[in-house]
């Protein structure tokens, strides 16, 4: 059995399968704080210690024993597709990430030469046109999902439901699934469920956003970014996202969930 993308404490309290750009820094402290009593000193995701990684080979049988087991709290996070895809955008291919460089390399260059796209610089004030790059990046974005060219798509804006469906098929079993939108809520309902090492409540744990401050700003609201074919390829992409997490696609400016996560639903449509 694979379970790629899922974390696990090592008391075996909760086990979560990761959706980037889904409050994964800050679910991932709080499970780190929820069995050490401390935070993880900087980005949840460089952590080799204090919690189960599957991408660490010694985590994989306690993992594999832990969802076989079924004694923690198994979930995952989502969040509004439109909400979700910007946010991509700003933090991997706009943003510098924390080792001073841009994301993947050589991927930016490679989209301001294919895609026409611009992302300004730290010297510009990252002065850019950021409705008609982001448009271009959703275009990319498509190809890589689609088509799966010029390059395989990335975790970071591939849908939610293809992270979310490799723990099922693969034999697991969600016990909640909630949104980032209503995190405090979403997050107290794991806790209250799991048996933790040392108690947490999620609305007094501090914010962590590993991507803030590396980048430009959103300087319009989200329903900006979409025109009618911006609004055609999310579709394309995200069509299921959209349909078992219950978000609206008719109104990019509405982020919440039009109704909840079913989770029968979920794993009857994910299993296949």
């Amino acid at each position: 059995m694979e379970f790629p993308g899922t974390w696990m404490t090592e008391s075996q309290s909760m086990v979560y399968r990761v959706v980037p750009k889904c409050a994964c820094s800050s679910i991932g402290q709080i499970m780190y704080y929820s069995d050490n009593g401390t935070y993880y000193d900087g980005d949840i995701h460089d952590s080799t210690s204090g919690m189960h990684k599957w991408s660490q080979a010694e985590s994989r049988a306690p993992i594999e024993q832990g969802i076989r087991a079924r004694q923690g709290v198994t979930f995952t996070c989502v969040r509004n597709p439109y909400s979700r895809i910007l946010s991509s955008f700003f933090d991997k291919i706009a943003g510098i990430q924390r080792n001073g460089k841009r994301y993947r390399g050589n991927l930016v260059p490679q989209l301001i030469q294919r895609y026409g796209i611009e992302v300004g610089s730290p010297d510009d004030n990252f002065d850019f046109d950021q409705i008609k790059s982001f448009r271009r990046f959703l275009l990319f974005a498509r190809d890589t999902i689609r088509f799966r060219r010029p390059m395989d798509p990335d975790i970071h804006w591939s849908a939610m439901s293809g992270h979310i469906s490799t723990f099922i098929v693969n034999g697991g079993r969600y016990d909640q699934i909630f949104f980032t939108e209503k995190f405090n809520d979403g997050m107290q309902k794991v806790l209250d469920a799991a048996e933790t090492p040392v108690a947490i409540r999620a609305d007094e744990v501090p914010k962590f956003n590993e991507s803030e401050g590396h980048g430009p700003k959103r300087a319009h609201k989200v329903s900006d970014y979409f025109d009618d074919l911006s609004r055609h390829l999310v579709w394309e992409i995200y069509k299921r996202d959209f349909k078992l997490f219950r978000y609206d696609f008719d109104d990019p400016d509405n982020k919440m969930p039009l109704g909840e996560v079913d989770l029968d639903e979920v794993h009857a449509k994910l299993s296949r």
